[in-house]
């Protein structure tokens, strides 16, 4: 039985759900809620009420638990084990302690004993409803704001949160798309995932590699040919652009094209037609452009290698892929899902890295990105077999290779962060030591006080270490505050942490 006053149930008119087997209870509280903004069902039993649950989503569910047929805590419980998004109060003359108690422990929201009045209802009701809104809020924010992996990204940190928001955005519009980033950054599957969220993703997505195809047949990939248009054009063929019709069209490398080609899709995209080499005939084609590069398409624009006028049409939604050494813990949680993926592939018994592998991992700066640190996994598991990876199953790219080296901090009137007289001195002497010629080396070792006149290895300090007291020194020149040190060094505050880590692991 359902009361309504005539409202389709809503999100402002939420339906609540009625399980009471006594009459004139039911009426009553339909005479309470009559002029609330709610629609109400009613089920006589718990049998009735548990088919009315499978069929029909309640917001609140209003509980009665003496039914005749089966106890109201047997419908609690099936909420809860179902995992069912409504909110529970428990109607019921037990007062007991031990009953209210054990209503909550089972998942209860609230608790009216009856009579009840009609505020006590109301305001249980409202406070129920809020509660689910403001869940339902922080659910959201959370699939949106702090998702560990998004299309065919891995990845929570903040940089690619920021990311994941922008595909979205950049999903739902029919604008052409510029991605950027580093080689290995996942260009391709930036496009893709954009390309699967939009309202083309049962059309084709073609992807053309502008750099791996030789520059002679690159117009002819992109737009097709007719026969005898070239030597070897022996039928007519349709090109990628033809191909993704309907769909997204991915340019990849673009700023590798040749200046002439560039002048032939800026027509393309100006007119949405294609000429196929050797034809004199246009035409129609419906295509989204995605376009991607590792160089910075601005900077070949100004050396005179990309048309300007091009790039401002193919520049609209622009969406930057920072470098793995900039996602923080993205490395690790990479890591460990490629190492569940791969060992299950290679059958393999790997689950875990050690504590002191995580750390290397962490230290390493990942000049191939995300497609190197699959490389790695991969290496790994194809070369080893056991439960956890040891930093001895590295390979020795990893355990040769320094700490990301800190990068030096913009020179200004405000900078106050330098090594000690120290350490300036050893690196000048150092450096002296390798660019004077052997004569030289000679002269200056005899110029040398009596306390350089060491070996090698005591006279030049590792750069790890002078990194280390150049980072300390900066940390207690600003008071303790990693931030403010990461600012005048010119790297993240989440390197600083990381190195700390590190020292802490080793020390």
């Amino acid at each position: 039985m359902t009361y309504s006053r005539n409202q389709a149930p809503s999100e402002s008119h939420p339906r609540l759900l009625l399980v009471e087997d006594d009459p004139t209870m039911a009426v009553l509280v339909q005479t309470f809620v009559e002029d609330q903004p709610f629609t109400l069902d009613h089920a006589e039993n718990g049998h009735q009420a548990l088919s009315q649950l499978a069929s029909q989503h309640y917001a609140a569910v209003l509980l009665d638990l003496g039914l005749p047929d089966i106890n109201g805590l047997e419908i609690l419980h099936h909420i809860q084990r179902e995992q069912l998004p409504t909110e529970v109060i428990v109607v019921t003359g037990d007062c007991a302690m031990s009953t209210i108690i054990e209503v909550m422990q089972a998942g209860a929201r609230d608790f009216l004993a009856k009579p009840f009045a009609r505020s006590r209802l109301l305001t249980t009701l409202n406070n129920c409803l809020e509660h689910q809104r403001l869940k339902a809020v922080v659910d959201t924010y959370q699939q949106q704001l702090d998702r560990h992996t998004f299309g065919g990204f891995i990845g929570s940190s903040l940089v690619m949160q920021q990311v994941y928001q922008i595909i979205e955005s950049a999903a739902q519009s029919r604008a052409t798309v510029f991605v950027t980033g580093e080689s290995g950054t996942g260009k391709e599957v930036c496009a893709q995932s954009i390309h699967q969220l939009s309202d083309r993703r049962d059309k084709p997505f073609i992807a053309i590699n502008c750099g791996a195809i030789a520059r002679e047949l690159v117009e002819s990939e992109i737009f097709g040919h007719v026969k005898g248009a070239f030597t070897g054009a022996l039928k007519d063929r349709d090109g990628a652009a033809r191909a993704a019709h309907g769909g997204t069209l991915f340019l990849d490398e673009i700023c590798e094209m040749e200046p002439a080609l560039q002048t032939r899709l800026l027509r393309f995209l100006q007119t949405g037609t294609l000429q196929k080499v050797g034809s004199d005939r246009a035409e129609p084609v419906d295509v989204r452009i995605i376009c991607a590069t590792n160089k910075d398409p601005l900077q070949q624009v100004q050396q005179g290698l990309f048309r300007e006028d091009l790039y401002y049409r193919l520049h609209v939604l622009p969406i930057h892929l920072p470098p793995l050494r900039e996602r923080e813990q993205d490395i690790l949680e990479i890591a460990r899902q490629l190492l569940l993926k791969y060992s299950q592939e290679e059958q393999k018994a790997f689950q875990h890295f050690s504590s002191q592998t995580e750390q290397q991992l962490l230290n390493y700066p990942w000049p191939g990105n995300v497609r190197q640190l699959q490389n790695v996994i991969r290496n790994i598991v194809v070369l080893h077999d056991a439960e956890q990876v040891s930093p001895d199953m590295l390979p020795a790219t990893l355990t040769t290779a320094q700490p990301a080296t800190v990068p030096a901090a913009p020179h200004t009137a405000h900078s106050s962060i330098s090594l000690s007289a120290t350490d300036t001195k050893h690196l000048h002497q150092s450096n002296n030591l390798h660019t004077l010629p052997r004569t030289q080396h000679q002269q200056q070792a005899q110029r040398l006080p009596l306390e350089q006149h060491l070996p090698l290895e005591q006279k030049i300090r590792p750069l790890a270490e002078l990194e280390r007291e150049a980072i300390e020194q900066a940390i207690a020149l600003c008071d303790g505050s990693v931030p403010t040190a990461a600012h005048y060094l010119g790297i993240s505050a989440a390197t600083i942490y990381r190195k700390k880590n590190s020292w802490k692991a080793q020390a």
